[in-house]
């Protein structure tokens, strides 16, 4: 994927395919240029500077791009500075980043720091414990505020304000139970590579539900949804956490 494409995949909403594309050259030339004046962009992008004003509408109701004044430096001319466009937080992560690769090689580095081979996987899959420690908290008590038979949903309202977009549902089949789905997983490139990611999480949601849980699919591995499959009985029973992570983030066969 080149830089700028995940631009078109903005939250707010999709746009026309011609449409988006030129909007995405307009934030795009923003990102290579910095701070730019409406007649900059249409300079630089070869377009009417009508057109562009609408473009930068759009991008700021987006909140990709953010109207301020100029910077001068020096002598201040006559008149007031042109009104220039930044793009902000939001837009500037929707290109891509190399947070993925830093990540991959932050964990490299700890896993061949601690010798390598099952030392090495070892130190990531307490590296992926402690990281969870915090965020595990506050699932606890959203949890512990629910009922017995509430306490799935409430673990998957908590992961969605994580922006996980979790549900929890039945689960079909003779097995009675729950299937708590995370249709977003924000490391999942980077779980590709050191699926101990997984296999913590995992781990936290047996302990928060108090029973074994089996992780039945994920998207690190492909699959649509990382689905997690939780007896009725959750809450009812305390169990061994390390069954519910020996197929994290591994499909079972």
């Amino acid at each position: 994927m080149k830089n700028g494409e995940r631009l078109i995949e903005t939250p707010q909403g999709e746009l026309a395919t011609g449409e988006r594309s030129t909007r995405n050259r307009v934030a795009r030339s923003i990102l290579d240029h910095g701070p730019s004046t409406v007649a900059d962009l249409a300079k630089r992008l070869g377009l009417t500077q009508a057109a562009v004003r609408r473009h930068l509408d759009a991008l700021v109701a987006d909140d990709v791009v953010a109207p301020r004044e100029q910077r001068v430096y020096g002598a201040r001319t006559r008149g007031r500075p042109a009104k220039v466009f930044a793009l902000t937080d939001c837009g500037r992560d929707a290109f891509d980043q190399s947070y993925d690769s830093l990540a991959v090689d932050a964990l490299s580095w700890i896993a061949q720091s601690a010798g390598g081979g099952e030392q090495g996987e070892a130190a990531v899959a307490a590296f992926a414990r402690a990281r969870l420690a915090g965020q595990a908290e506050v699932y606890r008590r959203a949890v512990d505020a629910a009922g017995p038979a509430e306490r799935t949903e409430a673990l998957a309202k908590a992961l969605t304000a994580d922006g996980y977009a979790a549900t929890a549902k039945s689960a079909p089949g003779p097995h009675s139970g729950e299937q708590l789905c995370q249709h977003h997983c924000p490391v999942a490139h980077v779980a590709e590579q050191f699926p101990q990611l997984c296999e913590a999480e995992t781990e936290v949601f047996s302990r928060l539900l108090g029973t074994h849980v089996q992780r039945l699919a994920t998207i690190a591995h492909g699959d649509g949804v990382c689905t997690t499959f939780i007896p009725r009985s959750a809450g009812t029973a305390q169990t061994d956490t390390s069954a519910s992570a020996s197929t994290a983030g591994r499909n079972p066969a």
